[in-house]
């Protein structure tokens, strides 16, 4: 099992250990309606306006850098996003809620989609379980739940998405046959829902440490590489004829066993072992044959 499928250790400190240190957690962030907050710097505005006229210039400079440092404070949250705040390089929370708000001027605050996103992976060349050279390709939806450790905790969390799928995507392969002809195993192509459901367990547990929820994940392309396809597709014609021919054979000799049995039970003619033999080659023939058959009317005797 590599690093990154390992289980998170919890540490004193609330946050969740692994081996490269303690993990972030998303927490709420200080702010307060930006409304009314607005309202208030409006009516403080108005005050230094005052200062001005009335020519109480130290006073009023001082208020006029107060009121361009608060203003510094505001911010909006769109719909489906989150503002990270960090004050001198300390993480101090969290910002969901929608709308205006106001916090520490001093914060350096970041945003988050939150929004489903689609990850379509390129065609990727590898051996499958039996060593036989596909082609393979996912489609990825996901979305970040946790926007401390998508900031803070990976260096590009939409980069480290790609290549950790990419990889998953790589070790899913190489775990399963392309088909199973038997039908005893599971195969890519024959078991498409298991291992897309194999597929999406392993991206959760690639990708816990960047804050990421994997919602959906399906293979998108799946074929053998250009230099073995006419091979194998030889071989898949090959399959399916020999499972047919299966088929009608088991048919055919249920309509034969019941024909015999309708003949000796209506006792409508009796057959030695001889003509029995000869009557069921005649029946296999006629109904395994690839084409119609020309019966031939024996007008003589029977013997």
């Amino acid at each position: 099992m590599n690093e990154l499928q390992q289980a998170p250790t919890p540490t004193p400190h609330g946050g969740v250990s692994t081996r490269s240190g303690v993990a972030s957690t998303e927490r709420p962030a200080f702010g307060l309606p930006g409304i009314p907050v607005f309202l208030a710097w409006l009516i403080a505005a108005m005050g230094t306006a005052a200062l001005l006229i009335a020519q109480i210039l130290p006073l009023a400079v001082l208020a006029l850098l107060l009121l361009t440092f608060t203003l510094v404070g505001f911010f909006i949250v769109q719909p489906n996003q989150a503002t990270n705040l960090t004050l001198f390089g300390r993480y101090v929370g969290t910002e969901r809620r929608n709308g205006l708000y106001w916090t520490n001027p001093l914060t350096v605050r970041k945003s988050v989609s939150l929004r489903i996103r689609n990850f379509n992976s390129e065609r990727l060349k590898v051996n499958d379980a039996a060593g036989s050279p596909i082609e393979i390709a996912a489609v990825i939806v996901w979305r970040v739940v946790d926007s401390a450790r998508a900031v803070f905790d990976v260096e590009d969390y939409a980069e480290f998405v790609a290549i950790q799928s990419e990889t998953a995507l790589r070790h899913l392969a190489s775990q399963y046959p392309y088909d199973e002809y038997d039908g005893a195993g599971m195969s890519l192509r024959g078991n498409a829902d298991d291992v897309a459901e194999a597929l999406g367990l392993e991206l959760a547990a690639r990708l816990r440490h960047a804050g990421v929820e994997v919602l959906e994940a399906r293979l998108s392309h799946l074929a053998y590489s250009p230099e073995i396809a006419g091979a194998m597709l030889q071989r898949q014609q090959a399959s399916a004829i020999i499972a047919a021919r299966s088929q009608i054979v088991q048919g055919a000799v249920g309509m034969v066993q019941m024909a015999l049995k309708e003949l000796s039970e209506q006792d409508i003619v009796q057959l030695d072992e001889e003509r029995k033999a000869q009557m069921v080659s005649n029946l296999l023939v006629v109904l395994t044959s690839e084409r119609g058959t020309q019966p031939v009317v024996n007008a003589g005797s029977l013997y």
